[in-house]
């Protein structure tokens, strides 16, 4: 019995190893799924822009980033979640744009332009994120998610185009649609180099106002 009391008493003065405490490198490691994150949708959103969304598969998006198809389907579980993701992200940023480029104009025409230019230049510019907006995706299998994401942006131009004087008779709907077509169409036949973004954007809104 003593024997068995002294072995208890040392067993339990004998100190536990403590738990091995988490390092620095370890919560960093923690973070990084969000900046990883808005990597794969910049990259994500860079293909679909430059490729269209049918000719843009998981696996470019995967390589493009330099990670395994696996561990882009570990953050997006379809092809069709990432677009979603991406295209909000594009939406808020054109959004945010525009409406920054029209808070000090209060003429409608000039109002309108600076919302082209933004436009324009969202489209045109190194990122790209805007032209995910006019991607190659077909409306009629578009995520039904980003259909009002679409129409909220369409419904700013709605606004601007409602303030002009134009002459009796005009359709404004066919006016937003020729005007948003005709800059959505410059993504397929603008190179670096001519016109500036600026420059298109001032110049077709030009042919409509004369029109």
């Amino acid at each position: 019995m003593i024997a068995k009391s002294r072995r208890a008493r040392t067993a339990a003065q004998t100190p536990r190893p403590k738990a091995p405490r988490r390092s620095r490198s370890v919560d960093k490691r923690q973070e990084l799924p969000d900046d990883r994150r808005q990597i794969l949708i910049n990259e994500a959103a860079r293909l679909f822009g430059s490729k269209g969304y049918e000719n843009t598969s998981m696996r470019d998006i995967a390589a493009a980033v330099g990670i395994l198809p696996g561990s882009l389907y570990h953050h997006f579980p379809s092809k069709e979640d990432l677009f979603v993701a991406v295209y909000s992200f594009a939406v808020a940023q054109s959004l945010d744009a525009v409406k920054a480029a029209v808070a000090s104009r209060a003429e409608p025409w000039a109002r309108l332009e600076a919302a082209c230019i933004a436009h324009m230049q969202g489209l045109l510019d190194q990122n790209r994120f805007a032209a995910v907006l006019v991607s190659h995706l077909a409306r009629d299998s578009m995520p039904e998610q980003v259909v009002p994401l679409r129409d909220s942006y369409e419904a700013l131009f709605k606004e601007l185009i409602a303030e002009l004087q134009l002459p009796a008779g005009t359709d404004l709907r066919f006016f937003r649609l020729a005007l948003l077509g005709s800059m959505n169409w410059a993504i397929t036949w603008y190179r670096p180099g001519g016109d500036t973004p600026t420059s298109i954007a001032r110049k077709l809104l030009g042919v409509l106002r004369r029109a």
